[in-house]
């Protein structure tokens, strides 16, 4: 059934316009030595981290996954010219500049910011470095709805046709019906891993923000039969807007593949517990799952996003809320550059 299943999805998929740009399949690494940390095979389930951190594109990421059709439907509107939007160090931002690298594209980023002048580290050291052109503007909270940042995209796109190049507007996390393709044929890639490995996870945890990736899983796994509990934890506030987005942007990735399959509000499951004080803050949790994780498998965790989704996973292990009898699978969708920050430096230290 499952072979079936995923064979349909790759077929639809295999129809829409995609351009190469990750480095596919990613591998799934048992973490052994992080189990034996939380309590050993009597306490901990086995963790399974699917490294979607190693897709390669500008350092890696989950976001190379939605890019490679993302790219693809610009390209086949004959635009020149990639804009996006995110915070100052998002990794969206620095993953679509990347592309326009390997595609021959221009790209301008609109970046939001709490200070006049951010420290050229980072993500937005990469984004510079690609040659991307950084707009900045002011930031209320870059993952609520968005909105602040609409006007400043409008001139950048009068700009581009004004020296003849046509635009090609990416939304914030690549989150669109086409973006959610990339996880889509993530979740039949991750299928047909964990059927090899002969193993029937209960559980993928994962960090949640924009929510294209959650609706990518979440359509993937009713699409392909999946074993597993799409478990998002969100890393920014935003509800009920949030859920709203990846309900419709799921349902018209569904539509375009030409599936008949829906998703519906209960499908998205996603855990605000583990958000701390907001987006781009590190919390406590996150800086010890940074640490553990480094220490025992030397797998690198980011403060924005993969630590929090990590911090949820330890604390339900802890919890007794996991049997040890299961298996989890935890999607890391990369961030590295944000280790490089001031501020992690900063809250890192603190800690220590």
């Amino acid at each position: 059934m499952t072979s079936a299943a995923v064979t349909r999805v790759r077929a639809a998929l295999a129809r829409q316009p995609r351009i190469p740009l990750a480095v596919l399949p990613t591998p799934i690494y048992d973490a052994t030595r992080l189990r034996d940390a939380l309590g050993g095979p009597a306490r901990c389930p086995r963790v399974l981290i699917k490294r979607d951190d190693l897709t390669a594109l500008g350092l890696g990421g989950n976001k190379a996954r939605k890019l490679e059709y993302l790219v693809a439907d610009a390209q086949s509107q004959g635009a020149a010219t990639l804009i996006t939007t995110g915070a100052v160090q998002s990794n969206h931002a620095r993953m679509t500049a990347a592309a326009a690298c390997v595609a021959g594209m221009r790209c301008v980023l609109v970046l939001t910011t709490t200070v006049d002048e951010p420290a050229m580290a980072g993500n937005l050291l990469l984004d510079r470095l690609y040659g991307a052109s950084v707009r900045l503007v002011p930031s209320v909270d870059p993952m609520l709805a968005v909105g602040q940042d609409e006007a400043v995209v409008a001139e950048v796109v009068a700009d581009e046709e004004a020296a003849g190049r046509r635009p090609y507007v990416i939304p914030i996390g690549g989150s669109s019906g086409i973006g959610v393709f990339g996880y889509v044929g993530g979740t039949a890639e991750l299928v047909e891993q964990l059927d090899a490995m002969g193993v029937s996870p209960t559980r993928l945890y994962f960090a949640s923000g924009s929510r294209g990736t959650q609706a990518g899983l979440t359509l993937g796994a009713k699409l392909c039969g999946a074993s597993y509990e799409v478990t998002g934890i969100a890393v920014s506030a935003g509800e009920p807007e949030k859920i709203e987005r990846a309900k419709r942007i799921a349902n018209d990735a569904a539509t375009r593949l030409g599936l008949t399959e829906r998703v519906d509000l209960p499908d998205l499951v996603t855990d605000q517990g583990f958000i701390g004080e907001g987006y781009g803050i590190p919390t406590d949790a996150g800086l010890e799952a940074i640490r553990v994780l480094a220490r025992t498998e030397a797998i690198l965790l980011d403060p924005c996003y993969t630590s929090k989704g990590m911090a949820a996973l330890i604390q339900h292990v802890r919890a007794g809320k996991l049997s040890p009898a299961e298996t989890v699978v935890f999607l890391h969708t990369g961030g590295m550059p944000a280790l490089f920050t001031e501020s992690f430096a900063k809250a890192f230290t603190q800690q220590s």
